[in-house]
């Protein structure tokens, strides 16, 4: 058999520059750099990005799990953008970029001289990505932008939680994470756009309107029958039954979301008199008497464990399955069959673990090319490309390129 050349990854040869901190801007690009791209983080000399520090508890080193958990695959620099010596290196770096993403306050970039277009001027094929709370346009947005808050003001805690319960907020950072997502596929449209045109663009991605960007079935609710959408627990607006059902020993969760569903699980629980019910007849009608629906399903449901009643409804071809904690799920035959946990080799920790690919590629698969930078691992590495030789070096390090903020 002859051996095929190794694929090159999908963004082999795209120069990507992290000036983000925290956790939407660094995972977008994490994103971009396990698919092959060149990510430089740009960070602040004193401390970095603020992750570094985050958390309460401490590892070997003094990097955080979380920032661990989102900056593998990027060489890290360190720069002072408030000096003119570092704002210079970074326009050297814009001159062979293929996207900057930033995330600091809107106007800050601007102020500081580095704005698209101060940046276009120097590359004009550049996708920019300014990343913020809640736009850089509207009454909200110099507002600090945080996962909470765009949470609470875009509807989402408003329909998380139990009717009549205290404001809750979803359990994982969907504003963060969304915005991420969102700002991944839009930078990568405009650099296929860019590399036709020549012409790059800019990108303003909120939290706030990712978080808003969820809120499908809600809001269909809403325009459709003119009620604000409120928080049912683990049901769903679309169909009952449809969410967690106490058992014997605790809850699990099912679904019977259509007709043919509903007959076999009324059949698999021995309850034939349920089909006869009027109040149950339809989706609709099932939606309606939805309390009354869940109080006759869970006096069949308590007689036996959450064990029997996946087995016994996935044997019967009705969604089923148990409420796993994170330490379950990770550490389960499923998580560790689709490699949900990986391990990295790092300098100071030894090793670290890192959440696995969430997609996974067949022809040219993510791979874990570097490690989670320390804090200006890669600066003299960086300047070497750059043409940047020790005299120079030394000159900018007086000027304060490096130097702690001004």
């Amino acid at each position: 058999m002859t051996t095929q050349p190794e694929r090159p990854q999908p963004l082999a040869g795209v120069r990507v520059l992290d000036v983000s901190q925290v956790m939407a801007g660094p995972y977008a690009c994490m994103l971009l750099g396990d698919m092959g791209a060149d990510v430089i983080k740009i960070e602040p000399p004193k401390g970095g990005d603020q992750t570094r520090g985050a958390m309460g508890f401490k590892m070997k080193g003094s990097d955080s799990m979380g920032f661990l958990n989102m900056n593998r695959n990027k060489r890290s620099v360190t720069l002072n953008l408030k000096s003119e010596a570092g704002r210079a290196l970074l326009f050297k770096l814009v001159e062979s970029a293929d996207i900057l993403v930033e995330n600091y306050r809107p106007g800050v970039m601007k102020r500081l001289g580095i704005s698209y277009e101060d940046c276009q001027k120097i590359n004009p094929r550049l996708v920019y990505v300014s990343i913020s709370g809640f736009g850089q346009t509207g009454p909200w947005a110099n507002r600090p932008g945080f996962d909470l808050m765009a949470q609470a003001m875009s509807g989402v805690m408003s329909v998380t939680g139990y009717p009549g319960g205290p404001p809750v907020k979803a359990g994982v950072p969907v504003a963060d994470i969304g915005c991420a997502l969102f700002a991944t596929y839009a930078m990568l449209a405009a650099h296929i756009g860019s590399k036709a045109t020549g012409q790059g663009q800019y990108i303003d991605a909120s939290l706030f309107d990712s978080a808003m960007a969820f809120s499908i079935w809600d809001m269909s609710e809403y325009w459709g029958t003119g009620r604000p959408p409120e928080p049912l627990g683990t049901a769903n607006r679309m169909s009952a039954p449809y969410q967690a059902m106490a058992c014997a020993d605790g809850h699990f969760v099912m679904g019977a979301t259509n007709q043919k569903l509903w007959h076999q699980l009324c059949l698999t629980l021995g309850r034939r008199e349920l089909l006869d019910d009027e109040r149950f007849a339809t989706v609709s009608l099932r939606l309606q008497h939805r309390l009354a629906l869940v109080a006759e399903l869970e006096r069949s449901f308590k007689q036996q464990t959450s064990d029997y009643w996946v087995e016994t409804l996935l044997a019967a071809g009705i969604p089923a399955g148990p409420i796993l904690s994170y330490p379950e799920a990770f550490e389960g035959e499923h998580g560790r069959v689709r490699q949900m946990r990986m391990e990295i080799g790092h300098p100071v920790e030894g090793t670290v673990p890192n959440i696995g690919f969430a997609v996974k590629l067949s022809g040219t698969p993510q791979q874990v090319r570097r490690h989670p930078p320390l804090l200006g691992e890669h600066t003299d590495e960086v300047l070497a490309e750059l043409g940047i030789g020790a005299a120079e070096r030394a000159t900018l390090e007086q000027q304060g390129a490096f130097a702690h903020e001004l």
